[in-house]
């Protein structure tokens, strides 16, 4: 099974971003975590790299419903979205939820994740 939502997007990396958020944001997600990968690769390592970012998107009501189901489930949230330059523009990346779950035996939390799953798609798909 795959374990992200992908799309490639012929447009800069800014751009994208500026996009996912809207997107994310219309499906009731907000990002609660910024990472510039490549800023801190750069910083850290003296290395380059194309732009790469990490955006923790959370829904607070799907988040709320998950650890009531699992309390624990919090080490594997939010769901990260992650950016990166690439020939062609830039890729958008979400975890599938269903995916990321799977090592939990919960079905309820199952059903919850495919939720998660459908709205970060749409999301994905609005870029």
């Amino acid at each position: 099974m795959p374990y992200t939502l992908t799309r490639l997007i012929p447009a800069s990396l800014a751009n994208v971003e500026a996009r996912t958020r809207d997107a994310l944001k219309a499906r009731g997600f907000g990002v609660l975590t910024e990472i510039d990968v490549a800023a801190t690769m750069r910083e850290k390592l003296g290395e380059d790299m194309p732009g790469y970012r990490i955006l923790g998107a959370c829904n607070p009501k799907m988040a709320f419903g998950a650890i009531g189901l699992e309390p624990r489930v919090g080490a594997m949230l939010p769901c990260n979205v992650i950016l990166r330059e690439v020939d062609g523009g830039t890729e958008v990346s979400a975890i599938d939820p269903v995916a990321s779950m799977q090592a939990i035996p919960n079905p309820a939390l199952t059903l919850l994740a495919a939720e998660v799953r459908a709205m970060l798609s749409e999301a994905i798909a609005a870029i």
